[in-house]
Formats: structure tokens, C-alpha cells, sequence
């Protein structure tokens, strides 16, 4: 028989604590690493949310296999400034007062030393990368966008190029509302150019701390453009057209058409009449397979380097995209078309593989979520929950709904089987997801849903004013009449039912 030493399993622990002290990587080794991939624009075209049936998003799914998959997640915002900033400050617009594309938070006095999810790892022991469109691209100002203040380490920044001398779609109205194939060669694009970057990043990590890589994606944000082989994916004798009815408006209310007042992507009917309907979808399918592309660079670079099992990785979109439904094409609505993005959790801490959760989560639940899967002090104040004990089991119920604003008191509530809109003049949408996908008929205007509807209501969110100097793309009521951008929009004005669309 062997003997006893009582002291032995603690001496042996003491050992362990004075090596981690003196030796930090080893402290650090437990410590996860984070790949945060944002993707601009994307809807839900991706293959596990059944969005498109034709479109070709391979990496995009390969992900979704290795972790939790959710197919009801749904932005802030449907604007790319105030989602953005919702979800890395954990703050809802509709406590920010941040509802438009023209205002940088740090500029405004409750806020200029808010800690943000990148600085709270960083503060806790990480590097923190960043590379192409993370915070809306005007943000932070260039002069700041160095190493430091927001993350250790600034990469490539890239932009929406390259762009053809002359556009390939004419008179739509905006520079950047254009589609159709161009470059020749996908390591031409910037996009391409940003993930080369992240993959350098992930070949030589640092050797003493975990990263938090945070890589923005901008397909498919217009330009649509991307190499002839990603549309060669979407042959043009495809039916490639979205679903839509001819008179889905019919039973919406006036207001809504506020919330896209005047906007730079063409109506519905201008593609029609020009015949780009169909070259504008596939142009967006090719892209956003162009986009997948890049993912599975990131995913296999991380296999390759041997870092997979110990780094979660986080995909999501910053907001969706209408492409003919509603007779628009854009953002800047609170359908299902712009609230709701793919959103995809794998890596260490999710024990769930391959599983979908239709529960209704929000982009803001990323900042606690990660904080608790990375085993980080919880962070007081955040507007979101962590989704960990869905990661864990994908049964798990989650009582409460996702919340999309855009402008004061316009919110959209959803939950597993509803969802409702209220505008700020009071006039109401409701749609059963269960049993109209689609979202074709708004039950608001039927008898016997009052009460479904009362019940929603008490989730809306009460509205901060818009922070001073926000004017681009904020919709507001100011003395019972709507403005659309600062100005009011006329009682006797015409709603842009046709051919409406943005002036320079």
C-alpha cells in the first residue's frame, strides 16, 4: 500500500499557480479566443434560414454545423450606424438617442468614455483586432482609427472598391446604387483584401494573450458587384425573384412609407421599368456568395493554424435587405426583410452542434453572451442577455421578445410566433410567423387580435430623443407631424408609391 501524503495535491497546486504567475501564456491558456466575422447588409439569403432557395452559402452553413444557428435574430436597427453601435456599446438605440447614420457616440457627453465590447476584452486581458467595416465606416474618425483607442491593433480598413470609370447601371440616383460584374478577379476587391489581412493576423496571433479579431465584411452591401464565377452560381434562365404580392401595401398603414421616405435605392418599379429587377437580385446572390467565400477563409485559416477549438466564433449582419418585397428595395423598415440576419455562435462553450433555435434574440445579447463565454466579469448596464443557456440547449425557453427601432417610437416586437409593429402616429401592423412567413396579412386590421397586440405593446421600449446633431435617415414625430431627415413631410404630400428615389 502506498503511502499517504496529505500535502501532496496541494503542494502540486501551489506549483501550478506559481508557474501560471510566473508564466502568463499559461495563466492565459483556458481564455478563448473570439472571431467576431460582421457581414453588411445580408438578409435572411443564407442557406439555413431558407430564405432563397437557390442561393449558395456552403461556409456560411459549414458554420452553422459546428454551433447554434438562430433562425429568429434580429438587429436594433435597421440602419448600419445604430445597429452597430447598439450592438458593440450593448445599448439600444432607443437609449441612445442614436437612430441615424451621421453621429459618432463618443460625441455625445453620457458616452465619450463608454467602455464597447472590443475595449472590455482588451481590458481584460486580450488583443483586440479590427479589420474592414466594424463600426459604421464613417466611425471612429480617421484620426482615430489607429492602434488604440478602440482596438490594439487597427488592419486594413478597405472601403467599396474597385469601381468601374463608369457605372454599370446608370441613373439610379446614387454612386454606390450599382450592380453587375466587375472586377475580373476576386483579389482585386477590397472585402478580399480585408480577410487577407485577418488571415495573417490568425497565422501569427499573439503568444502571451488571447485575440478578439473582429473582421467586417461589406459584401453585400451595394456596389453588388463580384467576378463572373459567383454569377455563373445563379444562371439568368433561374427563377431567382423573391416572392411578393402585387398588393402586400394594400392593408399596411400610411406611416410606414415614412420609415424609407427618400432614399437612394430605387423603387420596386423603377427596376421594373428598367428592366434590372432580375440583374439586381442576382447581382445580390452573387455577392452575398462571394461573401460566403471569404467566411470560409476565415474558418479554414483557423483550422489550418489550429486555433478552431479554441476560439469562438461569432457571424452575424448588421441588418437585412429588401429586394422587391414591399415594392422597395433597401433597409430602413421593420419587416422581417431588414430585421432579421443570420447569427451564428460555435466554438468553446457552445455545446449545442448543428442545432437551429428559433428563440427571438437580438445583436445586442453579443456583448453578454461572449463576456460569459469567455468566463469574463459581467459587465453592468448592458440592455441585452446572454445566450448561453441556449448555447447550451437549444430547448431552452426565452421569454423575452427581440426589439428593432428605427426613429422614436417605432419598434418592431417579435417573439417565437408574432410580429408587431407599432409606429409613432399609433398605427399597428401584426403578422403570425407561424402561419404567414411571408408577412402578406396584417391581422392589425382584423377583429380579435387587440388583445395580442395590447400584450406586445407593453414590451415597447421607451424612446430617447434623437441625439443632438442626428438628421441622416432619422424618421421622427415633433408636435404630432412627421419629419423625415429634419424636415416635415407636407399632409398633402404624395407617397413615393412609384417611381420615387433619392436626389443629389
Amino acid at each position: 500500500m502506498k503511502p499517504i501524503y496529505p500535502f501532496y495535491g496541494l503542494t502540486i497546486l501551489s506549483a501550478f499557480v506559481l508557474t501560471c504567475f510566473i508564466n502568463p501564456v499559461l495563466a492565459q491558456e483556458k481564455k478563448p479566443n473570439i472571431l467576431l466575422i460582421t457581414i453588411d447588409d445580408l438578409n435572411d439569403w443564407v442557406g439555413y434560414l431558407g430564405g432563397h432557395p437557390k442561393v449558395k452559402t456552403p461556409n456560411m452553413d459549414r458554420l452553422a454545423a459546428k454551433g447554434v444557428a438562430f433562425t429568429n435574430a434580429h438587429v436594433q436597427s435597421p440602419v448600419c450606424n445604430p445597429s452597430r453601435t447598439s450592438f458593440l456599446t450593448g445599448l439600444r438605440p432607443t437609449t441612445t438617442g442614436i437612430y441615424g447614420l451621421d453621429l459618432w457616440f463618443r460625441d455625445m457627453e453620457p458616452y465619450k468614455d463608454l467602455v464597447t465590447l472590443p475595449q472590455y476584452f482588451e481590458r481584460n486581458g486580450y488583443v483586440t483586432m479590427s479589420t474592414g467595416k466594424t463600426f459604421h465606416d464613417a466611425f471612429p474618425p480617421k484620426e482615430d482609427r489607429r492602434d488604440g483607442p478602440e482596438f490594439t491593433k487597427w488592419g486594413f480598413h478597405g472601403g467599396f472598391l474597385p469601381r468601374p470609370e463608369k457605372p454599370l447601371v446608370e441613373n439610379t440616383g446614387h454612386p454606390l446604387i450599382d450592380w453587375g460584374v466587375y472586377p475580373e478577379h476576386d483579389n482585386q476587391q477590397d472585402d478580399w483584401k480585408v480577410v487577407d489581412w485577418a488571415v495573417e493576423q490568425l497565422k501569427n496571433p499573439p503568444k502571451d494573450k488571447p485575440f478578439f479579431l473582429a473582421v467586417g465584411i461589406r459584401h453585400p452591401h451595394v456596389p453588388l458587384f463580384a467576378s463572373q464565377k459567383w454569377f455563373n452560381l445563379y444562371p439568368e434562365d433561374d427563377y431567382l425573384l423573391p416572392l411578393m404580392r402585387g398588393d402586400d401595401r394594400d392593408d399596411i398603414p400610411p406611416f410606414a412609407w415614412y420609415l424609407h421616405w427618400n432614399l437612394p435605392e430605387p423603387r420596386l418599379a423603377w427596376l421594373q421599368m428598367h428592366h434590372e429587377w432580375k440583374p439586381k437580385v442576382r447581382a445580390y446572390l452573387a455577392s452575398v456568395s462571394f461573401a460566403d467565400m471569404l467566411v470560409g477563409r476565415l474558418l479554414d485559416a483557423l483550422e489550418e493554424q489550429g486555433l478552431a477549438d479554441n476560439t469562438i466564433v461569432t457571424l452575424l449582419s448588421d441588418h437585412g435587405y429588401h429586394l422587391g418585397t414591399k415594392d422597395i428595395t433597401g433597409k430602413n423598415t421593420l419587416w422581417h426583410e431588414s430585421t432579421r440576419v443570420p447569427f451564428i455562435f460555435s466554438g468553446p462553450g457552445v455545446a449545442e452542434k448543428g442545432k437551429l433555435s428559433d428563440a427571438p434574440v437580438e445583436l445586442l445579447d453579443i456583448f453578454p453572451t461572449l463576456n460569459d463565454l469567455a468566463g469574463l466579469p459581467a459587465k453592468e448596464g448592458l440592455d441585452g442577455h446572454s445566450l448561453v443557456p441556449i448555447l447550451k440547449d437549444v430547448n431552452h425557453k426565452r421569454l423575452l421578445p427581440a426589439i428593432c427601432t428605427h426613429g422614436p417610437d417605432n419598434n418592431a416586437i417579435m417573439t417565437e410566433q408574432w410580429r408587431f409593429i407599432q409606429y409613432a402616429d399609433g398605427s399597428r401592423e401584426l403578422y403570425n410567423r407561424k402561419e404567414d412567413k411571408y408577412e402578406w396579412q396584417n391581422l392589425a386590421r382584423l377583429d380579435g387580435y387587440k388583445s395580442i397586440m395590447d400584450e406586445l405593446a407593453a414590451y415597447l421600449p421607451k424612446s430617447a430623443p434623437p441625439a443632438p446633431g442626428s438628421k441622416t435617415r432619422v424618421i421622427e414625430m415633433i408636435d404630432g407631424e412627421p419629419y423625415w431627415e429634419g424636415e416635415k413631410i407636407p399632409k398633402d404630400a404624395k407617397i413615393p408609391m412609384i417611381f420615387m428615389q433619392y436626389k443629389r
